[in-house]
């Protein structure tokens, strides 16, 4: 029998702190945006959109330095946290196809923890078509291109893929 991998606390933390400090050097007006649109108050939450290349920039920037393991340990984070919400109420909101969903997912990630937890406690806090592709495998991606070799598994014994979560759909 094969031991899965879960993320652990610590990794987590690091995740939503790098997260948040990818976010905090876009500057105020985009905190506020982001508040905003975790409490469902946004008039637009879609202005954000023009925002996410400098955020995934900045978290690029952030993890210029991390090594094979910490990479790994991190796409673990998103990885659980993409499989936790796959779920059939929050597709609903979402749209999209199993691609479609699975880049807002990554949207739901990529807007930090106060947005996550939102929309995993009420599906209906998600916003229609909003996507981060860039999100989804962000650090499997840095690690090919820093390390110039495939990513390794993260041993978790899950998938982002949508539908995945066969507790989250019904069918």
């Amino acid at each position: 029998m094969s031991v899965h991998k879960l993320p652990t606390a610590a990794d987590e933390e690091r995740f939503w702190g790098l997260v948040e400090a990818a976010w905090a050097g876009l500057g105020p007006e985009v905190a506020a945006l982001r508040r905003a649109v975790a409490k469902g108050e946004a008039e637009d939450p879609y202005a954000l959109d023009v925002h996410l290349n400098a955020f995934i920039e900045n978290l690029t920037a952030l993890c210029a330095d991390l090594s094979r393991t910490e990479l790994t340990d991190l796409d673990r984070v998103v990885e659980r946290k993409l499989y936790d919400i796959d779920r059939e109420e929050i597709q609903a909101v979402t749209d999209g196809s199993d691609d479609g969903f699975l880049y807002c997912r990554g949207f739901i990630v990529a807007m930090g923890r106060e947005f996550y937890d939102a929309v995993d406690a009420d599906p209906t806090r998600a916003i229609e078509d909003a996507e981060c592709e860039d999100m989804c495998y962000f650090f499997a991606r840095l690690y090919g291109t820093r390390f110039g070799e495939d990513w390794p598994s993260t041993g978790a014994g899950i998938s982002r893929e949508s539908v995945s979560n066969r507790a989250g759909w019904s069918t």
